[in-house]
């Protein structure tokens, strides 16, 4: 443990003070990394996973330090979810294109899998509540509420639905107050910049969706034959 303490010392150096935040090098690379995988996801790029991965790598340190477990443990699931993603993106198939190449493309999600989704948040939050109140979490049941939410908007966006986006939206604008609470004032600026940015995803993936929509069928020409 000592080793490990002594490996991560460089990113837990604090660089300057932000309100009651003392922001070390960890958190402001969570910060770059974290703003940049949104545009990324919000331009529906791959390259948004091994980012995404990257930052949550910065946020384990970050959370880590701050004996902040249930945020810690949040990004390793993150990590874990962000590979799964990548290589779904990469290798499953739902349409191909006029060039050959095969991919997910932006895609609604039915009601069965929006229900599954909506139970397991509620499920989920219930559970953590339990656990995290048992750990002696300061915010149990918010904790545990955006926790599932992002789990659950981790999952649709692997799938490419453009749904994951609501999810996002209420796990930041819960996220915004309750880092502000736990005196992580740049990451709370970050939620900020991401929950604005949420809009902007909303936006480019429903321009995506319309994009790949098939196209009507043209009309059959008709043929004029002579008397």
């Amino acid at each position: 443990m000592t080793e490990l303490a002594h490996l991560l010392a460089p990113l837990n150096a604090v660089l300057f003070t932000l309100g009651n935040d003392q922001v070390s090098v960890a958190e402001l690379l969570g910060f770059v990394t974290g703003a940049a995988s949104v545009w990324l996801t919000v331009k529906a790029h791959i390259s948004n996973f091994p980012v995404g991965i990257a930052n949550s790598a910065f946020f384990l340190v970050l959370f880590l330090s701050a004996r902040l477990y249930a945020d810690s443990g949040l990004q390793v699931v993150y990590i874990v979810l962000g590979f799964a993603g990548w290589w779904q993106w990469l290798h499953c198939v739902t349409r191909q294109d006029g060039t050959g190449r095969s991919g997910l493309v932006v895609a609604r999600s039915g009601w069965p899998l929006l229900a599954g989704c909506a139970a397991f948040a509620v499920f989920a939050t219930w559970g953590l509540t339990l656990l995290l109140g048992w750990a002696h979490d300061i915010a149990p049941f918010w904790d545990a509420l955006t926790t599932a939410l992002s789990l659950a908007a981790q999952f649709l966006l692997n799938l490419k639905r453009i749904e994951n986006w609501a999810f996002w939206i209420l796990a930041d604008i819960i996220y915004v107050p309750l880092y502000a609470v736990k005196r992580l004032d740049l990451t709370a600026i970050v939620y900020v910049l991401f929950l604005s940015m949420c809009f902007l995803g909303v936006a480019a993936w429903r321009k995506a969706l319309r994009a790949s929509a098939p196209a009507s069928a043209p009309a059959a020409p008709t043929v004029v034959t002579s008397a």
